[in-house]
Protein backbone atom coordinates (compact mmCIF):
# COMPACT_ATOMS: atom_id res chain seq x y z
CA UNK A 1 0.00 0.00 0.00
CA UNK A 2 3.02 2.33 0.71
CA UNK A 3 4.22 1.70 -2.54
CA UNK A 4 1.11 2.57 -4.35
CA UNK A 5 0.70 5.79 -2.61
CA UNK A 6 4.31 7.22 -3.64
CA UNK A 7 3.78 6.13 -7.39
CA UNK A 8 2.51 9.42 -7.83
CA UNK A 9 5.49 11.43 -7.01
CA UNK A 10 7.61 8.85 -8.18
CA UNK A 11 6.27 9.13 -11.24
CA UNK A 12 6.62 12.99 -10.81
CA UNK A 13 10.31 12.89 -10.27
CA UNK A 14 11.02 10.66 -13.11
CA UNK A 15 9.14 12.63 -15.70
CA UNK A 16 10.94 15.76 -14.48
CA UNK A 17 14.24 13.92 -14.93
CA UNK A 18 13.38 12.79 -18.55
CA UNK A 19 12.51 16.70 -19.38
CA UNK A 20 15.74 17.77 -17.48
CA UNK A 21 17.72 14.96 -19.91
CA UNK A 22 16.03 16.07 -23.16
CA UNK A 23 18.51 18.81 -23.23
CA UNK A 24 21.45 16.58 -23.90
CA UNK A 25 19.13 15.17 -27.51
CA UNK A 26 19.01 17.94 -29.74
CA UNK A 27 19.84 18.87 -33.45
CA UNK A 28 21.29 22.11 -34.06
CA UNK A 29 20.07 24.53 -37.16
CA UNK A 30 21.81 27.59 -38.58
CA UNK A 31 19.58 30.05 -36.44
CA UNK A 32 21.24 28.99 -32.79
CA UNK A 33 18.67 27.11 -31.09
CA UNK A 34 18.22 23.73 -31.72
CA UNK A 35 15.58 21.46 -31.83
CA UNK A 36 15.23 19.38 -28.65
CA UNK A 37 12.90 16.91 -27.51
CA UNK A 38 12.69 18.93 -24.07
CA UNK A 39 9.49 20.55 -25.06
CA UNK A 40 7.99 17.85 -26.47
CA UNK A 41 9.01 15.76 -22.63
CA UNK A 42 7.23 18.56 -20.88
CA UNK A 43 3.73 18.59 -22.82
CA UNK A 44 4.31 14.57 -22.41
CA UNK A 45 4.31 15.03 -19.08
CA UNK A 46 1.04 16.86 -18.39
CA UNK A 47 -0.63 14.39 -21.36
CA UNK A 48 0.69 11.14 -19.65
CA UNK A 49 0.46 12.37 -15.64
CA UNK A 50 -2.16 14.70 -16.23
CA UNK A 51 -2.41 18.35 -15.16
CA UNK A 52 -1.51 18.05 -11.29
CA UNK A 53 1.33 15.64 -11.71
CA UNK A 54 2.33 16.46 -15.26
CA UNK A 55 3.04 20.64 -13.94
CA UNK A 56 4.84 19.13 -11.10
CA UNK A 57 7.45 17.60 -13.36
CA UNK A 58 8.10 20.38 -15.39
CA UNK A 59 8.44 22.83 -12.18
CA UNK A 60 10.56 20.51 -10.91
CA UNK A 61 12.52 20.74 -14.04
CA UNK A 62 12.36 24.66 -14.07
CA UNK A 63 13.62 24.80 -10.46
CA UNK A 64 16.63 22.91 -11.59
CA UNK A 65 17.29 24.83 -14.01
CA UNK A 66 16.41 28.07 -11.97
CA UNK A 67 18.89 26.94 -9.34
CA UNK A 68 21.98 26.52 -12.12
CA UNK A 69 21.90 22.62 -12.85
CA UNK A 70 22.33 22.54 -16.91
CA UNK A 71 19.34 21.43 -17.67
CA UNK A 72 18.07 23.79 -20.23
CA UNK A 73 19.10 23.50 -23.97
CA UNK A 74 21.61 26.32 -25.32
CA UNK A 75 24.69 27.02 -23.80
CA UNK A 76 24.32 30.55 -22.15
CA UNK A 77 23.87 30.67 -18.13
CA UNK A 78 20.48 30.63 -16.33
CA UNK A 79 20.32 34.22 -16.26
CA UNK A 80 20.50 34.68 -20.00
CA UNK A 81 18.26 31.93 -20.79
CA UNK A 82 15.29 33.09 -18.62
CA UNK A 83 15.69 36.38 -19.49
CA UNK A 84 16.66 36.58 -22.59
CA UNK A 85 14.46 36.31 -25.60
CA UNK A 86 13.66 32.18 -25.53
CA UNK A 87 12.68 32.46 -21.97
CA UNK A 88 9.56 32.09 -22.91
CA UNK A 89 9.28 28.74 -23.92
CA UNK A 90 10.24 27.77 -20.68
CA UNK A 91 7.18 29.49 -19.63
CA UNK A 92 5.38 27.00 -22.31
CA UNK A 93 6.49 24.06 -21.30
CA UNK A 94 4.88 24.37 -17.58
CA UNK A 95 1.77 25.83 -19.20
CA UNK A 96 1.53 23.51 -22.68
CA UNK A 97 1.65 20.57 -19.52
CA UNK A 98 -1.32 22.05 -17.76
CA UNK A 99 -3.26 22.79 -21.31
CA UNK A 100 -3.22 19.16 -22.33
CA UNK A 101 -3.59 17.58 -19.06
CA UNK A 102 -6.74 19.45 -18.70
CA UNK A 103 -7.94 18.71 -22.16
CA UNK A 104 -7.25 14.89 -22.05
CA UNK A 105 -8.72 14.78 -18.02
CA UNK A 106 -12.05 16.80 -19.10
CA UNK A 107 -12.80 14.88 -22.68
CA UNK A 108 -10.82 11.19 -21.86
CA UNK A 109 -11.43 10.44 -18.10
CA UNK A 110 -9.68 7.24 -17.32
CA UNK A 111 -11.65 4.12 -17.16
CA UNK A 112 -14.40 5.55 -19.44
CA UNK A 113 -14.45 3.10 -22.71
CA UNK A 114 -13.88 5.43 -26.15
CA UNK A 115 -13.34 4.20 -29.81
CA UNK A 116 -10.26 4.02 -31.31
CA UNK A 117 -10.74 6.86 -33.32
CA UNK A 118 -11.99 8.62 -30.77
CA UNK A 119 -8.85 8.67 -28.41
CA UNK A 120 -6.78 9.65 -30.94
CA UNK A 121 -8.44 12.83 -31.81
CA UNK A 122 -8.88 13.59 -28.39
CA UNK A 123 -5.00 12.93 -27.75
CA UNK A 124 -3.80 15.05 -31.19
CA UNK A 125 -5.76 17.89 -30.24
CA UNK A 126 -4.53 17.73 -27.00
CA UNK A 127 -0.86 17.43 -28.69
CA UNK A 128 -1.19 20.19 -30.61
CA UNK A 129 -3.20 22.36 -28.35
CA UNK A 130 0.10 22.09 -25.84
CA UNK A 131 2.08 22.80 -29.20
CA UNK A 132 0.05 25.77 -30.00
CA UNK A 133 0.43 26.91 -26.19
CA UNK A 134 3.95 26.70 -26.31
CA UNK A 135 4.64 28.35 -29.23
CA UNK A 136 2.65 31.08 -28.28
CA UNK A 137 3.90 31.85 -24.37
CA UNK A 138 8.14 31.65 -26.38
CA UNK A 139 6.47 34.26 -29.54
CA UNK A 140 5.05 36.38 -27.37
CA UNK A 141 8.76 36.75 -25.23
CA UNK A 142 10.55 36.31 -28.33
CA UNK A 143 8.81 39.75 -30.17
CA UNK A 144 8.48 41.53 -26.87
CA UNK A 145 12.66 41.03 -26.15
CA UNK A 146 13.75 41.26 -29.82
CA UNK A 147 11.43 43.95 -30.93
CA UNK A 148 11.02 41.44 -34.47
CA UNK A 149 8.16 42.23 -35.76
CA UNK A 150 5.25 39.11 -36.81
CA UNK A 151 6.60 37.52 -39.73
CA UNK A 152 10.72 37.79 -38.45
CA UNK A 153 9.84 36.28 -35.51
CA UNK A 154 7.93 33.27 -37.30
CA UNK A 155 11.08 32.85 -39.59
CA UNK A 156 13.36 32.71 -36.10
CA UNK A 157 11.55 30.35 -33.90
CA UNK A 158 8.37 29.00 -35.78
CA UNK A 159 9.11 28.24 -39.34
CA UNK A 160 12.02 25.70 -38.92
CA UNK A 161 11.03 23.99 -36.19
CA UNK A 162 7.42 22.84 -38.00
CA UNK A 163 8.85 19.52 -39.40
CA UNK A 164 10.77 18.82 -35.75
CA UNK A 165 7.09 19.32 -34.61
CA UNK A 166 5.06 17.56 -36.81
CA UNK A 167 6.98 14.44 -35.69
CA UNK A 168 6.83 15.23 -31.92
CA UNK A 169 3.00 15.58 -31.95
CA UNK A 170 3.12 11.95 -33.76
CA UNK A 171 5.25 11.18 -30.78
CA UNK A 172 3.45 12.29 -28.41
CA UNK A 173 0.27 10.64 -29.43
CA UNK A 174 1.41 7.48 -29.70
CA UNK A 175 3.41 7.70 -26.77
CA UNK A 176 0.22 9.07 -24.58
CA UNK A 177 -2.17 6.46 -26.08
CA UNK A 178 0.54 3.39 -24.90
CA UNK A 179 1.43 4.80 -21.27
CA UNK A 180 -1.53 6.89 -19.88
CA UNK A 181 -3.83 4.25 -19.45
CA UNK A 182 -0.67 2.26 -17.66
CA UNK A 183 0.28 4.67 -15.95
CA UNK A 184 -3.13 5.85 -14.42
CA UNK A 185 -3.31 2.91 -12.69
CA UNK A 186 -0.43 4.25 -10.48
CA UNK A 187 -1.77 7.88 -10.08
CA UNK A 188 -5.41 6.31 -8.61
CA UNK A 189 -5.43 6.51 -4.55
CA UNK A 190 -7.99 3.91 -4.14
Amino acid sequence: MKKKKSAPLVLTALFAALISAGCFIQIPLPGGVPVAIQDMLAMLSGMILGPLYGAGAVVIFLVLGCIGLPVFTGKAGVQVILAGPTGGFLAGYLLGAVAAGVLLAALLPLGCKHSTAATYIVITTAALVATFVLFACGIVRFMQLTGYGFGKTMAAVLIPFIPGNIVKVILMVLLTKKFRPVISNYLRQD
